[in-house]
Parts: C-alpha cells; structure tokens; sequence
C-alpha cells in the first residue's frame, strides 16, 4: 500500500492505494464520490468519471491513483452550490438528460469549457463534447443546455423548468435535479453496512466442458469471505424468460456454452480483492469446437448447443393469399439479400445488483432489471425459496434498451448475500457485461418482393435466419417480430414469410430498441426502393401508394381500425425531402412500424398502486422500469391530469413492495399499461377528493388501479379477427447528405398518438435516431471464435456528438384509444426506418445499393471517427 495526499473539494485528504489503483476507484471507494460513475475502466472513453485534477478535467479511470499525490482535485459534489443548481436548472428546463448516468461528467466538462469562453458555438460545444459517450440523448439537448448554461452566465434571463404537470406540457424530468449533479444513487453507488463485494468468473472459451475447479487458492486469499460454484445453488440452477436454460453456473462436466458463462463467483472484503480472487480460481476446461453459424446449428449432424432445447429456437410462419401466383403475375418484381449484424446495447451503467439479508431468511435486491417481479421470481427459484422470501426494489438504471430483461448477476449476489449472511454488491466491468448480456439479434434476409405497373406492392416473400446465441433469451420473440414486421408498414395482399432463430454458441442474443422490426425494415426498405427503379417514381412517392391507413391489412393480417398515422408522417416529411432533392441534395427516404405492446397473444397487464402518505404527499407505484425514458414522468402526468393535485406532490416508485407483477418494461408499453393504470388508479383518489376527503383525511389508503389486454391472437391462431397487437407507432425519416456524402441533416416524423410530454417525446425520437445512424453505419460486435473482438467503446462505433447530423423532430398525433390520453409507446419505432433512409441517401451520393450492415464501406461512415476495429484490421 501507498500513502498519498490530495485536496478533495477543497478538503485535505490522505489515503492509503493499492498497486495499480485508478484515480476513479480511490474517490469511489476511499472518499465516497459518487458523482464520478465507472462506465468502461480503464479505457477512460465514455467521460461519465470526469474530475477536475489541477483544473484540468480528467478521465479519472485512466489516471493512476498515484499521480492525484499532491494534486487539487475537484468533483462535482464541490462545485459551488449556486453554480451547481444553475446547472441542474439548465440539463433539466431543456430535458438535457434521460438515464443521466453520463450527464455529471459532461456537467463537469460543461464548467471547465465554459470557464474559458462563454460564447462557443454550437459546432464547438459539440466538438469538446468528443471525449463523452451518451447512448439514450442523441446529443441535441444536451448541447441545449449547455447552450443555455452559457446564456445563464453571460447573465442573460433564462426560462424556469417546467413544472405544469398537465398532458401535454414538458414537466421537468422527475428527480431530474439529482441525477444532473450525479445525487441519485445507481445501485452501484449503493452501500450498505458490513456489504462485501462480488465478482464473477466468467468461461474464456465458447464451447468447452468444465472438468475441474480448483477454488483453493481464492478461497485462502486474505478478504475473501466465500466462492461461489455450481454446487452451492439450493434451487433450480436454470432460468430464463422464455425457456429455463440459462444456468447461473456451469456445472462441473457440463460444457460452458458462451463466453459470458459464469463457472465461480467471490464475494471478499473489496472489490479488488474479490477480483484478486476470481483470477486465483483454475479450472480445467476441454476445449470443443464451437457452433458459430445458425445455418450450420440448423444442420441435422450439428452438434447442440444447449441441452434443454434443440437447435431451432423457433419457427414463425406468416402466409395470406398466394404470394408465387401474385409474383409470376407482377410487372416487377425484385430479389436480394439482406444482412444485419450483431450490435451491443452499450448502456453507460454496467450490471449490478445488490442483495441484503433481512430478518427470517429474507433476502432483499436492489436490482437495475426491466422488470423487477421476473427477477424476484427468478432469484426465489434460484435460492430454492418462496418468491416471498424475496423482496427487489429497482434503482432506476443507466440504460437498458431491451438488455437487462434477462437476469445477469442478480442470483449471484442474491446467493453470496445468503451464503455469508452480509450485504453483497456485485458489478460487471465493461467486457464482463459485453460477454454476457445478450445483444441485438443479426439476422440473413432473403426477400423477393413484386409490385403492379403502378408501383403498388403485389406479394412478399421473405426467409429468415436469426443468430440468438447460447441461450433463448427472448429470441423467438424477436424472430416473431421480425417475421410480423416483414412487409414494413404497407399494404400487402400476397405474404409468405418463414422466420427462424436459431442457437449458436455465440454471445446469446435478445431484445434490443427495435426487437426485429428495424432488421425486417432494412430489407423491406430496400426492396421498395428497388421497385421504384423499375417502376419509374421516386421513394416518396412509392411509400405513399403503399401506405397504410385505417381499413387496410397489416402483414399478420390484422386489419387497422385506428390511429394510423403512416401519411400524416409522409405529409410532414413531403416538403422537406423534396426540397433537399431540388437543391440536388442526397437523400433517402424510409417508413418504419412498431407494435406498442407486446400482443402476439400474450396477457399484458397494467398495475399501479396510488398511496397517500403521511406527509401529504402521494406515492405511485407501478411495476414498469424506469430507464432513462422518462417513464415515472409520465406517470406522474397522467395523476396529475385526473386529480388535478401539483406535480410536485407525487413520489413514484417501483417495487416488490405491493403486487404489481407485469412482466418486463418491453415492447414500447410502458406508458400504454402503466399509464392506464395509473388513470384508473387517480380517478378512485380523485372520487375521495371530489367528496370532500382532503390528503390528510386519506393518509394510508390505498387506490388499486389495474389494466389487461387479453385480446390479441397468436401467430398461427385460428380466429374469426386477427388481432396481433393493441396499437402501432409509424414514422417517416428522411435522411439527407451533404456534397461529399457526409451526414447532414435529419428528418423524423412519428405519430405518438399523443404527446403526454413533448419534451421527453422528442428526446426519446432524437436518441433513437442516434442508435439508428451508428446501427446503419458504424456499430458492430464481431465474435470469432465466439470472443467479441473488441471491448473498446470508440471500436464498438457509437456515434459522438460532433459527427451528429441536425435532427428535425416532427410530432404528429393520431389519437391511439385504447392509450392513456390517446398516447402510444415511442421508445422503439424511432429507430426502426433509420438505417433505409441512410442506405437510400448512400445510393441517391455513389448509386450503389447496399445490402450489409454496418454500411462501413460509404463516404458517411468513413467520416466518422469510430468504428474501426484495429484487430480485424479496419
């Protein structure tokens, strides 16, 4: 150990460091910051754990502890309280933020560039922005607010936060305030009394049997209080959402099926010694060749891949009419093949859970899932326990987008917290949660599509192979989706389309913002810009023959009845992509449709409890996650607009603390359920009110409001009325480039049904159009070997904030009845026609059609300044 000393928000500070301490986990762990969040140590790119060091702000995870000796270092915490609060008024009057684990650090990088110029650019704040990641924004409110932080201290009258909590007013982000300054807690800032830290160890190989674990010498490291193996689960060793065939260990003599298979995990005194620790365990593994490939898993002499399914995951078929005949009888018709690649959710906050012994053998979690009643389920079967042996409380997280539905270290604390009888905190490091988390399906598409003399599509025909990985997941899910999406948002009379997922022994795959619709969309996209080549129009005009309105047939064979809002979005866009091609401008045009909701057949509920407390405040709970989306702000709107008492007086929460079990926060319906619920819900309250009750007189009661949709088909149903989902999303984008192919400006235009809350709509819109352009042009995670090649934030090709295009949002609201206030779910369709409008921008620049994502090959990828993989020579 090293002795050093440092000034720490203007206090002295002397602590002792381990060999090789990053500057990070000393003010983490020693000195209790918060503010500075861990996002990918060491690589020190994504920013969230920026600090001033001799006012000089500084990556903290790629600073060596013993460098800070004799340093001033300043956090956010030390900031002065003025100028703190001013910030915060700043991120959250122009909702600058969503998960806002990336927001401290870009607050910090705020002051430090605003102390030296209070009048940069716009173009210039986006250009010092280059050293920060954020994954849910999009980068345009946030240059928003430091734009209007400027402003403020130029001493110019800035506008207060909103705080009108009527549908249709932005009401500031709740607790907005403590995430800008980096105040609330992330389950990894949480610490409990005699809590020890966790660490897995995870299979190097992705297909090899475990022979033998030799734990001896972690198990005699000093700090280490118990190893955890396969043999110490007192349940059922297998989960999952779909399929129970994810085991939380791998068994002796059982083969390691991934490369995010955890063989041990070590709860010790420290994070480092727990670490320490992992890296002591040996295990003896017989190496087998793996199973890449789903067209080879599908193979009747392939091995399998795990033992409780076999290789095909699943089968979806969808089939109306007569798709040859109509084909052989169209005057065009088009074929090609279409892929997708694997994308990593690459959410700042990585994985972590915290479990603590309560009295009589109960165990509560802290959990960052999207649902925390699965993980309560799941965690009680993995103990061997009631699931009222288990309570979970979410800590709304730092991004999930579909990535922590599925369980990731919940049971390993849960089950190291019984094993030592101590609070257990256990948190992935970034290549960790890269290998086991599943990611964003790639899926082979072969198309062949036919349309009359006039443009209007005749038939479909599409075949689908998906990649999901070692384990379910939720992957027959996507495949669904993707086979239900197939025809993208038009009238098609003639569908024949297979779609199939299938187990490999890559990194599993699961939901991701988009769940197989904006794969489908690649293709289908492409294809009607093929067949307005040969038909003579242009991609406007082609997708406004074709799209769907009320009365007209989606691909499952649902017949719209209401808010379709596909034209009114091509409407917003007309002017806009006519004018960019007048001034001889590339452009691309793409539609896109995403069920809000799961539907398929699946029972969905809404449950929300309204408690009226003590203090005269009302506290909402719901059983939906708060992920950055902006949800528990929406629910709070929707009382409000029932009971007309002030935003300010509602506390929303998500817990286990009252049975609200709705499954997992997926499917863009959030707002859908969880708003009518709380609707029924305030109108009980709202009757109390009206009878003359005052918050006082009702203090402890409590206001049960539940929802179910129960009517919606399966694939395949025999029914009178094919119903596949409650309601749709629909949009339009426009994609315009500049004279050398480059990125340029924007267009997206989305029937939200109802904007509840415009600001947070918007952003939602914005951040999605972000993932979509990095998707369609820079993002990808190869696996050879089944070994992600890179864990490199800039390699992985997220897009900064100074390669961003101008983004023109356009919200058109084409009222959904059966949503809160005529809303619908947004968070996915934003996304969905992205990557068609770039690839038909790409081809009105170079007239070269693409096929393949990411489209690295194009001018607008190679002017970006990440995505190139160093180790497979890019």
């Amino acid at each position: 150990m090293t002795e050093i000393t440092f000034t720490l928000n203007g206090e002295p500070r002397q602590v002792s460091i381990s060999p090789g301490e990053s500057l990070l986990d000393t003010l983490r762990f020693d000195c209790g910051i918060i503010s500075t969040k861990d996002g990918c140590q060491p690589q020190g790119q994504c920013g969230c754990c920026l600090a001033l060091v001799d006012g000089v702000p500084k990556t903290t995870c790629a600073v060596a502890a013993v460098k800070a000796d004799g340093k001033e270092i300043v956090t956010l915490e030390g900031f002065d309280e003025e100028e703190r609060q001013l910030i915060a008024k700043c991120f959250v009057g122009v909702a600058g933020l969503q998960c806002g684990f990336c927001i401290p650090g870009i607050a910090v990088r705020a002051k430090s560039m605003l102390d030296k110029d209070l009048n940069l650019t716009r173009d210039q704040i986006a250009a010092r922005l280059a050293g920060h990641l954020c994954r849910c924004t999009g980068y345009t409110k946030i240059l928003d607010a430091i734009e209007l932080l400027a402003r403020a201290r130029r001493g110019e009258e800035i506008p207060e936060p909103c705080r009108d909590g009527r549908i249709g007013s932005s009401l500031a982000r709740y607790t907005g305030e403590q995430l800008t300054l980096g105040d609330q807690p992330y389950v990894d800032d949480m610490v409990l009394p005699g809590m020890l830290h966790g660490a897995v160890l995870l299979s190097p190989h992705a297909r090899a049997q475990v022979r033998h674990i030799d734990l001896s010498k972690a198990e005699n490291l000093p700090g280490v209080v118990a190893v955890a193996t396969a043999e110490d689960v007192p349940g059922n060793r297998w989960y999952g959402l779909v399929y129970n065939d994810w085991p939380g260990f791998v068994a002796l003599g059982e083969e390691a099926r991934c490369v995010g298979d955890v063989i041990a995990a070590v709860a010790a005194t420290t994070r480092a010694q727990a670490r320490a620790a992992v890296a002591l365990i040996e295990v003896d593994y017989l190496e087998r060749e793996p199973v890449l490939d789903p067209a080879r898993a599908l193979e009747p002499n392939a091995p399998q891949v795990n033992p409780q399914h076999p290789n095909l995951l699943s089968e979806t078929v969808v089939v109306r009419g007569d798709a040859e005949a109509a084909l052989a009888e169209s005057a065009h018709v088009v074929s090609g093949s279409w892929t997708t690649q694997r994308i990593e959710h690459l959410y700042l906050e990585p994985e972590a859970a915290l479990a603590e012994p309560l009295a009589d053998g109960v165990i509560r979690i802290y959990t960052q899932g999207q649902g925390i009643f699965d993980d309560q389920q799941q965690v009680a079967a993995f103990l061997g326990v009631p699931e009222d042996q288990v309570q979970v409380e979410l800590v709304p997280n730092g991004g999930a987008f579909g990535g922590k539905e599925d369980m990731s270290v919940q049971p390993h604390a849960a089950l190291l917290a019984r094993m030592t009888g101590r609070p257990v905190r256990v948190t992935l490091s970034r290549e960790e949660s890269i290998r086991m988390h599943p990611k964003r399906h790639p899926i082979a598409m072969d198309y062949t599509v036919g349309c009359d003399a006039e443009g209007r599509l005749t038939a479909v025909k599409a075949r689908m192979i998906g990649d999901s990985g070692a384990y379910a997941s939720v992957g027959s899910k996507v495949l669904e989706r993707a086979a239900g999406h197939a025809c993208g948002p038009y009238k098609v009379a003639n569908v024949d389309v297979i779609s199939r997922g299938a187990y490999t022994n890559n990194p599993p795959c699961g939901a991701m913002r988009g769940f197989g619709a904006n794969q489908a969309h690649f293709a289908i996209e492409g294809a009607l810009d093929l067949l307005a080549e040969k038909a003579g129009l242009d991609g406007w005009e082609i997708r406004w023959r074709n799209a769907l309105a009320v009365g007209d047939t989606f691909s499952t064979g649902q017949v719209l009845e209401k808010s379709v809002g596909l034209k009114q979005t091509l409407e917003a866009v007309k002017e806009g992509y006519y004018a960019a091609r007048a001034a001889g401008r590339p452009v691309g045009v793409a539609c896109g449709i995403k069920n809000s909701g799961i539907g398929n057949g699946a029972e969905e509920w809404g449950k929300a409890r309204l408690v009226v407390e003590e203090d005269g405040t009302v506290s909402i709970y719901n059983g939906f996650t708060e992920m950055g989306q902006g949800l528990l702000t929406v629910l709070i709107q929707c009382a409000v607009e029932i009971t007309g008492l002030p935003a300010e007086g509602f506390r929303a929460k998500v817990s286990s603390e009252h049975p609200l079990g709705t499954g997992q926060t997926t499917g863009s319906r959030g707002t859908l359920l969880g708003g009518r619920a709380v609707i029924a819900a305030a109108e009980k309250l709202k009757a109390d009110l009206d009878g003359g009750s005052t918050l006082a007189d009702l203090a402890g009661k409590i206001y049960a409001g539940e929802v179910v949709i129960d009517d919606t088909t399966a694939p395949g149903q025999e029914t009178d009325k094919i119903k596949t989902h409650t309601a749709f999303g629909f949009a339009t984008q426009v994609c315009i480039l500049d004279e050398e192919g480059k990125l340029d400006r924007f267009i997206a235009a989305h029937d939200v049904g109802r904007a509840i809350n415009p600001a947070l709509c918007e952003g939602q819109i914005e951040g999605s159009v972000h993932m979509g352009l990095g998707y369609a042009l820079t993002e990808e995670l190869p696996c050879p070997d089944g070994m992600p090649a890179t864990f490199k934030l800039r390699e992985l090709g997220v897009i900064r904030a100074r390669e961003m295009p101008e983004i023109e949002v356009i919200l058109v609201e084409d009222h959904e009845p059966e949503g809160p206030f005529g809303a619908k779910g947004v968070g996915e369709i934003g996304l969905v026609p992205t990557a068609a409008a770039v690839a038909s921008a790409l081809e009105a620049y170079d007239g070269q059609r693409r096929y393949t994502l990411p489209m690295k090959d194009s001018a607008a990828a190679r002017a970006l300044g990440v995505g190139r993989i160093r180790s497979l020579g890019q």
